[in-house]
C-alpha cells in the first residue's frame, strides 16, 4: 500500500492515506480518528446499560402473564405481543411507562413499581423468547 502525503500539510490520513481538510482552527484532524472516537463512545454507552438476567426476568414475568402470557403472546386483542421484541425496545417502553411519558391504565400502575433491575430482567426474559415466522404460500 502506498501512502500519499498531501501538499497542504504533509500529514497522512490513517484510513485513506491522505489528510483530511483543515478544521475551523486551521488544524487538520483526520476524519477516521473522529469516527473511531464516536464508535468507541457509542460502544461504552451501550455497555454501561445494566444487563438483565433472563431467569430472574422469567420469575418476575409471573405478574405479566395475566395479560402478556409467560411467553409474551398477548392473551387479549388489545394486549401487544412482547415475546421476541428487542431488549432495547422493551427497556425503553417500560421506562416510559414508569416515568409517565407513556400511559396505559394497567401498565402505568405496574411499571411505576419496577426498579431498573426489574426492567432489565424483564426485558432480558421477553427478548430471549424466539418465534418462528412462516410466510403463507
Amino acid at each position: 500500500m502506498s501512502v500519499q502525503r498531501t501538499r497542504r500539510t504533509g500529514r497522512v490520513h490513517p484510513l485513506r492515506g491522505v489528510d483530511a481538510a483543515p478544521g475551523p482552527t486551521g488544524s487538520a484532524r483526520p476524519r477516521g480518528t473522529l469516527i473511531a472516537a464516536a464508535c468507541l463512545a457509542l460502544a461504552l454507552v451501550g455497555t454501561s446499560a445494566q444487563a438483565g438476567d433472563p431467569e430472574a426476568g422469567r420469575e418476575k414475568a409471573k405478574q405479566c402473564r395475566t395479560c402478556h402470557g409467560i411467553d409474551g403472546v398477548g392473551l387479549r386483542p388489545d394486549v401487544p405481543n412482547i415475546g421476541g421484541e428487542s431488549e432495547f425496545y422493551l427497556t425503553k417502553q417500560l421506562k416510559a411507562f414508569r416515568s409517565g411519558e407513556r400511559r396505559a391504565p394497567q401498565m402505568s400502575v405496574i411499571a411505576s413499581n419496577l426498579s431498573d433491575e426489574d426492567i432489565a430482567d424483564l426485558a432480558a426474559w421477553y427478548s430471549s423468547i424466539e418465534f418462528k415466522v412462516e410466510m403463507p404460500d
